[in-house]
């Protein structure tokens, strides 16, 4: 089994550690960092190389969302799990849109901890209970506006089975095997999808379509 290693930012040390001490039971999963603000955990991600950041929101000197921004577009192969007690909307819907991958509170069981790590590294994204129910008041407030013709998003009968697809949690393989094509194409179809919505990655593009009612 392939070696997950993770960093943590976080102000508070004893959670920090209490995180630690919770997943060791993982062996899959090696810390490889730990930072008490954005600024030391970007000053040290060439040296640890994380698969995957667990991210704090609120920390001194630079916060969760600055970082965030920050490894998105420096680091776009690093997966980030935000980690945080802000349960207030806003921040989820603004932490997918700038590239997490991930929305968890920091009253998640180790197990969801975990299965958020593994699910990022697998499918690009993590969407638990509490991230859908945000989705579903959003999709159903934009549901009370009254529809643009002008404004009206199309997509071809390939890219809303893609997103289709993404949405119900299938890999690019299944969704190709499903299609019918080569998960080459299932990638450029998605890659394609992520430019024309400015998702910054998989878990933002859900979050768009979700957002705009691109899926049923």
């Amino acid at each position: 089994m392939r070696i997950i290693k993770v960093a943590i930012a976080d102000d508070h040390k004893i959670f920090r550690k209490g995180v630690i001490l919770s997943l060791r039971p993982y062996t899959n999963l090696k810390f490889v960092q730990e930072a008490e603000n954005g600024e030391e955990l970007i000053n040290g991600l060439l040296q640890a190389d994380p698969d995957v950041v667990l991210m704090d929101l609120r920390m001194p000197q630079k916060d969760g969302i600055e970082a965030t921004k920050f490894i998105t577009k420096n680091y776009p192969h690093i997966h980030i799990v935000a980690l945080t007690m802000f349960e207030d909307e806003r921040f989820v819907g603004h932490m997918m849109e700038i590239g997490a991958n991930g929305y968890l509170l920091k009253s998640a069981d180790p197990s969801e901890i975990r299965r958020a790590i593994m699910d990022v590294m697998n499918k690009g994204y993590y969407l638990n209970n509490f991230v859908n129910r945000i989705l579903l008041k959003k999709a159903h407030a934009k549901q009370k506006v009254i529809p643009n013709l002008n404004s009206e998003i199309t997509l071809s009968d390939r890219e809303r089975d893609v997103i289709k697809y993404i949405c119900m949690e299938f890999t690019a393989a299944e969704i190709a095997t499903k299609m019918e094509v080569s998960p080459r194409t299932v990638e450029a179809i998605k890659d394609r999808l992520m430019e024309r919505f400015g998702a910054k990655n998989t878990a933002g593009l859900v979050f768009y379509a979700v957002k705009n009612n691109l899926v049923d």
